[in-house]
């Protein structure tokens, strides 16, 4: 009964073990998205299915979906933000049940520095998307076809570009908590044993998360071996920030900025997505897949690969500039567990 017990609960720390942890908070997600989107569904997809005239044996078509999806902007928005009510719930209520963590411990202590640090992440997603647009400007790889354009005609730009503001804003929030937060952290703290160490263990669990992070995107449209493999070492890159700070602060900022400048600003595809509902920069699209990423967008091309590898040097610049040194924060793979004296009371971290 001892060891049936010792796998499943961690007598040391006082909590479940790192894989019942990730597994549990997973679970907690699925069922509190889908309640939010039963609920969410039944208010907005027959109203859709209507406008769209598809009955429900047509919506169980890809193209439908992705039909529903370009002309329905606005529920995409609302799928996204009740899937990032559903992570962020889910994380709250596992870490302080099962992590015996804050939320703030996942990468959220609020201070002057962590909003210095969003700043900079909001300017390198916006600036680095800049350099692979001139690029292929400038390569002949695009041509310019309309400005400030919107999907439909005749509607206001400043209200149709509004849906996928709020929907870049919203994951990138959720995918850098899921993800860096809640995912990395616990994988750090899972491996740290004697022999690998907290900065062993916070590459490996840099590593198999930003894998994890890549197969996420892998069923999205026009999705590639070459575009999962490059989102993987896009995990990596969106990482650093989170690595060396311990903070969520940057990867947040690039990952917004990153996202809405390449689709709603220049009109590239967004892994393997169609956002130009309204951009501010429509574009087409011609050169080598190879270095521009085709139909999957820059992150799948040459191009966004230099682009992440410059972002992790900035990064690092950045964070030598700002702090002093360049180091792994190891307090990421450090368990939260009380002292000695405390252990049959209260946790202090969860005060």
């Amino acid at each position: 009964m001892t060891l049936i017990r010792s796998i499943f609960w961690n007598s040391d720390q006082r909590r479940p073990r790192t894989l019942w942890r990730l597994i549990s908070q997973v679970v907690l997600l699925l069922i509190v998205l889908l309640v939010l989107q039963v609920a969410l569904g039944m208010v907005a997809v027959g109203a859709m299915l209507a406008g769209l005239e598809l009955n429900m044996d047509q919506i169980a078509d890809p193209g439908a979906i992705q039909q529903l999806m370009a002309e329905a902007p606005v529920l995409v928005t609302a799928l996204q933000l009740s899937l990032t009510v559903a992570i962020t719930l889910s994380i709250w209520v596992c870490g302080r049940l099962l992590d015996r963590r804050r939320f703030a411990g996942f990468g959220f202590r609020l201070s002057r520095d962590w909003w210095v640090d969003l700043a900079f992440g909001l300017s390198q997603g916006a600036l680095l998307m800049l350099v692979i647009f001139v690029i292929q400007l400038a390569a002949g790889w695009v041509t310019v076809t309309d400005t400030f354009s919107t999907r439909e005609p005749g509607a206001v730009f400043a209200l149709a570009v509004l849906p996928p503001l709020v929907t870049f804003l919203a994951v990138g929030f959720h995918e850098e908590l899921f993800s860096r937060g809640y995912q990395l952290q616990n994988l750090a703290e899972g491996l740290n044993w004697s022999f690998i160490g907290p900065r062993g263990a916070i590459a490996i669990a840099t590593v198999l998360t930003s894998a994890f992070f890549g197969l996420l995107h892998a069923a999205n449209p026009n999705a590639t071996m070459v575009s999962t493999l490059y989102l993987s070492l896009a995990g990596i890159y969106l990482a650093t920030g989170y690595l060396l700070t311990g903070e969520l602060a940057i990867p947040i900022g690039l990952h917004i900025t990153w996202n809405f400048f390449q689709g709603n600003v220049f009109g590239f595809p967004v892994s393997g997505t169609d956002f130009t509902t309204a951009t501010f920069i429509r574009i087409e699209q011609a050169g080598p897949d190879v270095w521009t990423g085709g139909a999957f967008g820059p992150e799948a091309g040459l191009l966004g690969l230099g682009a992440m590898v410059l972002g992790i040097l900035l990064t690092v610049v950045w964070v030598r500039w700002r702090y002093g040194e360049v180091d792994l924060h190891r307090p990421l793979a450090k368990t939260p567990t009380p002292p000695p004296q405390q252990r049959t009371g209260e946790n202090p971290e969860l005060r």
